[in-house]
This record gives C-alpha cells, sequence and structure tokens, in this order.
C-alpha cells in the first residue's frame, strides 16, 4: 500500500479564544507512505536541516504507537516527508504531524480514519482542541473537551477571504510561552475574553466579518507575548491601517494571522512585505477540508 496524506496548517486562539477557537489554512505538510522491505526516512522543506527529524520523528514515533497498537505489528514503511508549515511559529506544525500520524496509521492498518476518533486519539498528544481539530475538519472551529473528546462546532470559510500572514525568522517556544502568561487573571479581564470570544465565535458563524476587529480582542495573552517580537505591534496596527478584518498573534506566535477580503489582500500583503522585509509574508487560502488522504 502507498498512501499520501496531507494535513493543514493551523491558527489557533484567534485572539480572545483562548485553547478554543482556531481555523485551518491552505499551506500543508505531506507526507507519503509505503510499505517497504526496510525502515527509512527523507525529509524535504521544513525541518530538512535539523537532525532529529530524521533520528526521532515525532510523526514516525506517533504512527508507530498507534500502528503497532491497531495490528500488534512493527512493520517497515518508507517515509516520505515533504514539509511546508514552518517550525515553532504559531500555525500548528505540531498538530499537523500528530493529526497526520494517527490518520496515516489508521489508513496503513487498514482501519477507517474517522475524524471523530482521531481527534479523540490527538488529544492523548496535545491536550488542548484549537490546533488539533481545525487540521482534521477544516474550516473556522469553536471546541471544548468534555469527559476526555472534542465538542466542536464548525463553519466553513469563504474564498472571499484571504489570510495574510507574516511569518518572523524568529521561533517562539509554545511552552515557553505559556510559562510568561499570568497564573491568575482579574474577573473583569476574564469576562472581557469571554464575551469576546462568544462575539468572535458568532462573528464567524454568522458571516459578521466586519465585527472581527473588534470581536478579535484579546487582555489575557496576546500583548504579553508580542513584547518578545515588538515589530509584532507594527504588524497589527499596519494590518488594521490596511483594511484587515482581523490581526491577531497565531497561536502562541511568532506568526501573525490577518484576515482580509481577498480584493484587499494584495495591497495588505505588499505593505507587510515593505514594511517587514526580513519577515516572510504570504497570502494563503482558508482551509475547509481537513487532512486527506489518497491511496495509490
Amino acid at each position: 500500500m502507498r498512501i499520501k496524506i496531507k494535513v493543514p496548517a493551523t491558527s489557533a486562539n484567534l485572539g480572545p479564544g483562548f485553547d478554543t477557537l482556531g481555523l485551518a489554512l491552505k499551506l500543508y505538510n505531506e507526507t507519503v507512505i509505503e510499505n517497504s522491505s526496510y525502515f527509512s526516512i527523507s525529509v524535504k522543506g521544513e525541518g530538512s536541516e535539523k537532525p532529529h527529524v530524521k533520528t526521532n520523528n515525532t510523526f514516525v514515533n506517533i504512527f508507530y504507537d498507534i500502528y503497532k497498537e491497531l495490528t500488534g505489528k512493527k512493520d517497515n514503511f518508507r517515509f516520505s516527508f515533504f514539509n511546508s508549515i514552518p517550525f515553532s511559529r504559531g500555525l500548528g506544525s505540531s498538530s499537523s504531524v500528530i493529526v497526520g500520524a494517527i490518520a496515516a496509521a489508521y489508513k496503513m492498518a487498514c482501519f477507517k480514519a474517522d475524524r471523530d476518533n482521531i481527534v479523540n486519539r490527538a488529544l492523548i498528544y496535545e491536550t488542548h482542541p484549537d490546533n488539533i481539530a481545525p487540521a482534521v475538519y477544516g474550516g473556522f472551529i469553536s471546541a471544548v473537551v468534555e469527559n476526555g473528546k472534542v465538542i466542536k462546532i464548525k463553519k466553513e470559510l469563504p474564498d472571499t477571504l484571504k489570510a495574510v500572514v507574516v511569518v518572523p525568522n524568529v521561533a517562539m517556544s509554545t511552552k515557553h510561552s505559556r510559562s510568561i502568561l499570568p497564573r491568575q487573571y482579574k474577573i473583569k479581564d476574564a469576562v472581557f475574553n469571554l464575551s469576546h470570544a462568544a462575539l468572535l465565535s458568532a462573528a464567524f458563524v454568522g458571516e459578521q466579518w466586519d465585527m472581527l476587529k473588534i470581536a478579535s480582542k484579546d487582555v489575557m495573552h496576546e500583548n504579553i507575548r508580542m513584547q518578545a517580537l515588538s515589530e509584532l505591534f507594527d504588524v497589527r496596527r499596519i494590518a488594521y491601517e490596511k483594511d484587515a478584518l482581523l490581526s491577531t498573534l497565531s497561536g502562541s506566535g511568532s506568526s501573525f494571522l490577518n484576515l482580509v477580503y481577498d480584493k484587499h489582500s494584495d495591497s495588505l500583503l505588499n505593505a507587510l512585505k515593505l514594511s517587514f522585509p526580513k519577515f516572510k509574508v504570504v497570502k494563503l487560502g482558508l482551509d475547509n477540508d481537513g487532512f486527506t488522504i489518497l491511496e495509490s
């Protein structure tokens, strides 16, 4: 058997939706897996220069955990990775690996890669659903974990919206980024984020795109994390000057997500490229499919 699994990048939190809201982007990690008489790994693209990606590959480790559980065997496979999602930039590279490995293991073991099952198995490796759920289902996702299961609402996103993403040349550790956040919050700040996250979810589901700027305001995590890279404050300022509908830190950073009407996307893209020549700036569509598997 030979399969190719493709998993989208994701952008989580979306401002006030800490650990609960996220969406999928048309930027993908692709992995080809095939039966082989010997085990091998090849890596192209993001991470190809990192030795541990070959010697202690997270995708391969999770794949074999699941595959052995399903089959009782550890067969040899050839893994070929084609990575486009940057490492440690807040675009869900770890979720892509986790979701891809689990779904691929089910497929190679000749089990149905049921999405609800995949997302719940992924909780073993990543305990909050704002990245793993969009990687599984695509679209905009509002999700909670209840009794060990992901409960979600998905909204498909239109082609009239585009994401202009700024990817700095500075990695940010999610673990460190969470460690610098306060252990306690004032009630007024919690209410602020709860109310804005509720409004943001309603705006996405109701396609009230002009409400996104107000609804995506946050007082709990973004400013603290952005202080590690002060240019991000300028990214947001320029984005809103150039008609962005939403401008938020992507996950824990360092990438910045800007949603914009397609008709304004090139203008925003060019303005951000001009202002931040050392950063990568890309225009992406929004993914509504989540992971896909092709068999050949």
